[in-house]
């Protein structure tokens, strides 16, 4: 039996009960409240809502919070606890980084939030911070490895990741408020400072693959998207190489606040503070000397909910978690995605392996998982609905060319047609052989459904399997005129023309 990629021991089709859980991030830019669906390991954004309050604006010059943004932070929290009527303490996080931490009025400010708010708010420490923004990357990506950056209003966190958990890191006066911001950056003597302060950090911290967390620098992916051309606006694990990253970064870092206003796309609350982010990423890649740099929309606020999930469930890959959510609905079977994966996955092994053989096999599993996606979407419309839904869904755990992937798998598990939506950004992130097994993984999922009649048991009375030059699809004996009907036939064509073999079946 083909391995089931997931490393459940729950009985299959036996999910956790859904449940909901919110997080206040109280940063030194801006105040945040994040409300999470939480299905097993798969991690739900379902309402953000954030108030740039500049809490650490005037914290170099006075050591104290900034006046006015104290007043927006309380207003928006008091928002936030009425949005949260009604939930327990338990399933509310609150926690407050650098700017309250450092402080000399944090303590009151807090217990000012306390008295008018009700909330409890946790201050974390620098090392906390940097633990959890390396937690949060697992939590998007469970095979990142490399460095993490944190950067927020007043500190840059640096940690490396190391096998299964983080190693100790460290924190930083490296963010725009602790830079000089709003004033304009002076690019020559804060790069001298921003030096300053990596350098006894340098060797420690030196490696190929950079991880970056934090609003600034996905504008800086964003912007660079925008200048590339690039044809997939999702932030989450967009690459750039050591050039691309600084270009983009030396680009931001010449601009006048009026040149960045021109510039569409950007937060307008960054004009001030975007220069010095970017300015530091670029100091971090000369410094570090970094080759890759990883955008990661999940930080902090993710790793706090990953820390706090069970061992087992921390175990679960986040991309079958996902697929799996996404297509949990009432009507469908939850054992159809496992059955699928058990039935093809025997022959896909004896293929070449297009993403490696590790990861061939979680992309198996995931496309299994949403083979019936569709399920309630227009029929005429299906294959490209559900190909858009894969390609900009907000799961973890993939990046952007194992999201053409699946999305290109998803369209061919409806449709039959060669061509996929999107033909120019699937040539661009997707290789001629990957683009081809796609198909042959889509139409081998749609034979399995329509063979099956998208009953799991019925799959167990038929086999698909590799036998030289031939596609062989067979049955036990007597179950032949139930399962080889025109239609199987028909799918069992088209699966086999999508792996250029002879079909064989009986």
């Amino acid at each position: 039996m083909w391995p089931r990629a997931d490393s459940r021991s729950a009985a299959v089709g036996v999910r956790p009960e859904a449940r909901q859980a919110a997080v206040i991030d109280v940063g030194s830019n801006s105040v945040r409240l994040v409300i999470y669906r939480i299905d097993g390991r798969a991690l739900w954004t379902i309402y953000n809502e954030k108030v740039v309050a500049g809490l650490g604006r005037d914290l170099p010059a006075t050591g104290r919070l900034n006046p006015e943004g104290v007043e927006a932070a309380i207003s928006a929290l008091r928002r936030f606890r009425a949005v949260l009527d009604g939930w327990q303490a338990s399933e509310v996080t609150t926690a407050a980084t650098a700017a309250v931490r450092e402080a000399a009025d944090g303590r009151a400010f807090l217990k000012r939030v306390k008295d008018e708010t009700g909330l409890e708010v946790r201050i974390l420490s620098g090392e906390e911070e940097a633990h959890y923004a390396a937690l949060g990357v697992r939590a998007g990506d469970p095979q990142a490895e490399g460095v993490v950056g944190d950067l927020g209003g007043s500190s840059l966190e640096l940690i490396r990741l190391n096998g299964a958990a983080p190693v100790e890191g460290v924190t930083l006066p490296l963010g725009p408020f602790a830079l000089g911001a709003p004033k304009p950056l002076d690019v020559d003597r804060i790069r001298r400072t921003v030096d300053g302060h990596l350098a006894p950090h340098a060797n420690r911290f030196a490696g190929r693959d950079f991880h970056a967390v934090g609003g600034a620098w996905r504008n800086l992916a964003l912007l660079h998207m925008q200048l590339a051309d690039y044809p997939l606006h999702v932030a989450h694990q967009y690459e750039m190489s050591r050039a691309d990253a600084l270009d983009v970064a030396r680009f931001v870092e010449r601009q006048s606040r009026s040149s960045l206003e021109r510039i569409q796309g950007l937060s307008k609350k960054r004009f001030d503070t975007l220069p010095y982010s970017a300015l530091v990423l670029d100091q971090l890649i000369e410094r570090l000397g970094l080759e890759r740099v990883v955008i990661s929309a999940y930080g902090v606020r993710e790793g706090m909910l990953l820390e706090a999930m069970p061992a087992e469930v921390r175990r679960r890959d986040p991309l079958i978690e996902g697929c799996d959510a996404l297509t949990a609905q009432k009507g469908v079977s939850p054992d159809l995605g496992p059955a699928l994966e058990a039935w093809i996955g025997g022959l896909f092994e004896k293929l070449p392996h297009v993403f490696g053989a590790a990861r061939d096999r979680v992309l198996i599993s995931a496309a299994c998982r949403l083979a019936d996606l569709g399920a309630r979407l227009h029929p005429d419309h299906r294959a490209d609905l559900a190909f858009e839904q894969v390609l900009r869904a907000p799961i973890a755990g993939m990046d952007h060319r194992e999201r053409a992937f699946l999305a290109s798998t998803a369209y061919a598990r409806h449709s039959s047609a060669a061509a996929t939506p999107e033909p120019d950004t699937m040539a661009r992130l997707l290789s001629p052989d990957r683009r081809q097994r796609a198909r042959a993984l889509g139409s081998a999922i749609r034979l399995g459904c329509d063979l099956s009649g998208r009953n799991p048991r019925l799959l167990e009375s038929s086999s698909l399997a590799l036998r030289g030059d031939r596609l062989a699809l067979t049955t036990v004996s007597g179950w032949e005129d139930m399962l080889l009907g025109e239609q199987t036939a028909k799918r069992a064509q088209v699966l086999a023309q999508a792996l250029k073999l002879k079909l064989e079946m009986g």
